[in-house]
């Protein structure tokens, strides 16, 4: 014996409906717009990180004084990324 819940009449789709086909992809669009913001964002960081730690090696040759100073775009750089993670989520 089967025993099944009754069945309802479907109801005639309404014109919004109708004129807004629903996009399967979008999800998948999303997705990827969150991972590209967060990969591009990443790379820039570990870019600017390594030009920057180069400039401070050749700075700390000549002018070790000022070492402290170029610490700033090291930060600048990590922040990207931080950032990117925050527009990813």
């Amino acid at each position: 014996l089967w025993l099944s819940a009754p069945q309802q009449a479907a109801r005639p789709p309404t014109p919004l409906a109708q004129s807004m086909p629903i996009e399967l992809e979008a999800p998948f669009w999303g997705f990827m717009g969150a991972a590209f913001a967060l990969v591009f964002s990443n790379m820039g960081a570990a870019y600017g990180t390594g030009k920057s730690g180069i400039g401070i090696s050749t700075l700390g040759v000549g002018q070790p004084e000022l070492i402290m100073k170029s610490i700033v775009p090291v930060v600048m750089a990590g922040g990207l990324g931080i950032y990117g993670l925050l527009i990813a989520v």
